[in-house]
């Protein structure tokens, strides 16, 4: 499907063999050649701008947003609490984000089927960083032509200062990028008083320095190295496609053969094709592709090519979309337009859709009738079973309860299963906003020529000011003939 082209400059190794064999040439490995990606305007670039800023506006401002007195997203892995706004989640609720994890993974299936790599092309942390380092390089040392020139110069105080610039405003945006990475995980407004007195734990230190490197790393140096060869996705995205998945295309049969021209010139009768072989597809695209040798694993589907594209063709005075988002099929059978749209919904999305709306509405549901309530009963092995005053028997359990509601319950023990079975202890008790407090409780049930053994209960555990609250939790009571 795609022609052979052209790739990397290489490192030749010349193996030199013994005897009459001449000596072999072979491609170690790739050296890497950097990329000046062209600035581009368009109805795509819009777009994924507009994601940037969505994204970055979420990531930056979430964790300065309050939500009853409190930051409205924490993870506090110290007190093993999960904030999210009114919502509380403790390490016993991992199967929400089992369901978070499936929905993302079948979202992912249902747009790459449909459209490719929308993901990798607009909302990728990586795409994103990129976009905001170049803007800043681009503002920095200029366009694509200015930068090239600025690398090649020899050393002069003006080059080092564009590069110390540039790489002052990057570092800056690093840093604050890892501080509010950590900040979902420290309170971000006590994070800032550490680092106001420079009081900050090792931890704390650590991971703002390891995100801030990575964040640097991966937007100003490896930019496509990691979309092309660290990032798993790219390999296995072909899974996914079919013959009718939207990906950007090139057009041949209108663009072959391409040749240079001026506007005026009849390039029909010359025998040329659409494309002016500008290679400003070529010249925009952050991965370094030429779009014109086919479908590529490297292509991230920003669709940067298609917008310059675009423009060129407006200058020409040629129809747009020589490059544009299509599929093998309506590039074959010559369809365009909503027919090319409507032919996503095929047995294979329906079927991701389907199972995708299954799980959401499974999951939502039981968040939805989630009880903010969790109870652990565990018994005092220290003292199983005794007998007591007026012959009744005696068990004691120890009742770990987590309110996960925002404010303060009191709640009231009950028990059942077996005939005089009660509560010796206090039944009620009272748990603050969020927190989990352990209480013993002492069971009791007369003799009443009961078997001796195991008989199971139940503790039923309900809130005194809310109703709706409550919880069943079994466990067993022990009975012997000679408990003193």
């Amino acid at each position: 499907m795609t022609p052979p082209r052209k790739g990397p400059a290489t490192i030749p190794l010349r193996v030199v063999a013994t005897g009459p064999d001449e000596g072999i040439e072979q491609s170690l490995f790739e050296v890497r050649k950097k990329i000046y990606p062209r600035s581009v305007t368009g109805w795509f670039a819009t777009w994924r701008w507009a994601m940037v800023w969505l994204t970055q506006v979420v990531f930056y401002g979430l964790p300065w947003v309050e939500w009853n007195g409190r930051q409205s997203v924490l993870f506090d892995l110290a007190a093993r609490k999960f904030y999210i706004f009114g919502l509380v989640f403790w390490p016993q609720d991992f199967i929400y984000l089992t369901a978070l994890l499936v929905i993302s993974a079948l979202s992912l299936f249902l747009f790459t089927a449909i459209a490719g790599r929308l993901w990798c092309g607009y909302a990728c942390p990586q795409t994103v960083y990129t976009e905001i380092f170049l803007w800043v390089e681009r503002m920095v040392e200029g366009d694509r032509a200015a930068r090239t020139r600025l690398d090649e110069a020899p050393p002069s105080p003006r080059k080092l200062g564009l590069k110390s610039a540039k790489h002052f405003i990057w570092i800056a945006i690093a840093l604050w990028t890892g501080f509010t990475f950590v900040g979902y995980f420290t309170p971000i407004q006590t994070l800032s008083g550490l680092v106001a007195t420079f009081s900050l734990g090792p931890w704390e230190v650590f991971w703002i320095l390891f995100y801030s490197f990575a964040t640097y790393g991966n937007a100003g140096f490896m930019r496509e190295q990691v979309c092309k060869y660290m990032c798993p996705y790219a390999r296995f995205q072909s899974v996914m496609f079919d013959r009718d998945t939207l990906v950007i295309t090139y057009d041949t049969e209108r663009g072959e053969p391409k040749g240079s021209r001026s506007k005026k010139a009849d390039y029909k009768s010359k025998g040329l094709g659409d494309c002016v072989d500008c290679e400003v597809c070529v010249q925009v695209c952050p991965t370094g592709i030429d779009i014109r040798d086919g479908l590529q694993y490297e292509c991230i589907g920003c669709a940067a090519c298609i917008d310059g594209c675009d423009q060129i063709m407006d200058k020409m005075g040629y129809p747009r979309g020589l490059i544009r988002y299509s599929t093998e099929n309506a590039l074959r059978e010559h369809v365009s337009g909503w027919r090319v749209i409507g032919r996503a919904l095929r047995p294979r999305t329906l079927a991701y859709l389907g199972v995708l709306c299954g799980v959401i509405a499974l999951a939502g549901t039981a968040l939805w009738l989630r009880v903010p309530l969790k109870v652990d009963v565990i018994r005092d092995r220290g003292m199983l079973v005794r007998e007591v005053e007026g012959g009744e028997i005696e068990n004691v359990y120890r009742l770990v309860v987590s309110n996960a509601d925002e404010e303060s319950r009191k709640f009231r023990i009950s028990v059942s299963g077996l005939p005089g079975i009660h509560v010796a202890s206090d039944g009620g008790i009272e748990v603050g906003a969020a927190s989990t407090r352990a209480f013993p409780v002492r069971v009791r049930m007369p003799r009443d020529g009961t078997m001796d053994g195991s008989h199971p209960i139940r503790f039923r555990i309900e809130s005194v000011d809310r109703d709706g609250v409550e919880v069943d939790e079994k466990t067993t009571f022990l009975v012997r003939g000679e408990s003193r």
